[in-house]
Parts: C-alpha cells; structure tokens; sequence
C-alpha cells in the first residue's frame, strides 16, 4: 500500500497528513483483526500445543523477562533447566520445584555461569526480575543460546499462586 497509494492523494499540505492518518488508521485496524482471528482460531489449543507455543515463544524471547503464564508453560518442558538467582537464604525460604541456586550476587556466579551448557534452555528468576536480568545479560554475554527470566520474579509468582516448595 505504501508509496502507491500514497501517490494518489494529494502530496501537500494537511491533506497528505490526513491520509497519512487515514493509512495508518486503515493498517492498524487491519493488523487488529488478524490478530483477534488468529486468537480464535488457536481458542482450541490443546496442552501439549500451548507448550510448543510456549517454547517457540522462549526462542523469540531470549535475553527477555517474559509473563508468568508463559514462564509456566516454558517449565512444564523438562529440559528447560530453572536457575534461581537469589541468595541461598532466599532460595532456603521457598523456590520453584526442580529449581537450582545460582546466586547471582557471588563472586563465583560468571565462573559457574561458564560450567554450564550453552545449548541448554535456562529459565530465570529472583524475587522482583532485577537480578534475573542482570543474569540474563551475562549469559547472553557469554554466548547462551536459549535464556529467558520470570518478568516480577517470585513477588509475581506468588501472586498467580505458583507451585514453591522448600525442599
């Protein structure tokens, strides 16, 4: 649509501004429907599905904080390894089932950031998503393919009542 229709209107003045909002008007509403119709259209999505949509989305958010749903459904995987980046303290308090401490505050966390599998999914948190993207950083730095953290960490966790044991 672009320059074409663009050369039929009028080139000055408010009236090209007008079509320019008009366009963009047009396209918005466009992209909003297609986006409600493929909505619809994945209402059906068995388990199973909404997991491999899940891990395809990871893939696209790598070095991002991602939504609690999403998070969830990214764990149910049993490859994905779940990094928990808070003190041991923290940790000791109650963690997310199969969750493993890697306090991001030591002075050994890049050396045992570099012991692990850089072809591995990791799935991030921390209490608040501070820490959990300061991790993220460094293991995107150190060549990380597949790395994703809790955006609101365990504060948004708790809050959608996730599994925490203490085991």
């Amino acid at each position: 649509m672009g320059a074409v229709a663009l050369a039929s209107y009028d080139q000055s003045g408010p009236c090209l501004e007008e079509s320019l909002m008009c366009i963009a008007r047009h396209t918005l509403v466009a992209v909003s429907v297609s986006l409600a119709l493929l909505a619809g259209c994945s209402g059906g999505a068995t388990e199973s599905t909404a997991t491999s949509q899940a891990q395809s989305g990871v893939v696209a958010t790598t070095g991002k904080q991602v939504t609690v749903d999403v998070f969830t459904a990214a764990i149910q995987d049993t490859d994905v390894v779940i990094l928990d980046v808070r003190t041991p303290a923290e940790f000791a308090s109650g963690h997310l089932p199969g969750a493993i401490n890697l306090n991001v505050q030591a002075a050994t966390f890049l050396n045992q950031v570099e012991n692990l599998d850089k072809t591995a999914t990791y799935a991030i948190y921390c209490r608040s998503g501070d820490r959990s993207q300061i991790a993220l950083d460094a293991m995107m730095d150190a060549g990380f393919e597949s790395v994703f953290g809790l955006a609101g960490g365990m504060t948004e966790w708790t809050a959608a009542d996730g599994d925490i044991t203490l085991d």
